[in-house]
């Protein structure tokens, strides 16, 4: 997981302002981001890993939503609303 979770920060480091956290529970993860008001925050999960489709897991800070999506949806999204 810690190997496509880097190869996903390394392509978004690329081209936007991001973030690499991988210490505590998922849990404090999200408060910690939701603190610094970080819009998005992207998971690599057992499913990430497990099902085909090379999807991660997309935190919405303000609705809480998440959703699986792909690595070219995330992209489109932060196209649009970044740019």
């Amino acid at each position: 997981l810690v190997g496509r979770a880097r190869d996903l920060y390394t392509k978004l480091k690329r081209k936007y302002a991001v973030f690499y956290d991988d210490g505590g529970a998922i849990g404090k993860r999200y408060r910690r981001q939701d603190e610094a008001g970080t819009p998005w925050c992207v998971t690599i999960d057992f499913d990430t890993s497990e099902k085909p489709g090379d999807t991660f897991t997309l935190r919405e800070r303000d609705s809480m939503q998440q959703k699986r999506i792909t690595e070219a949806v995330l992209f489109a999204l932060l196209d649009e609303h970044v740019y």
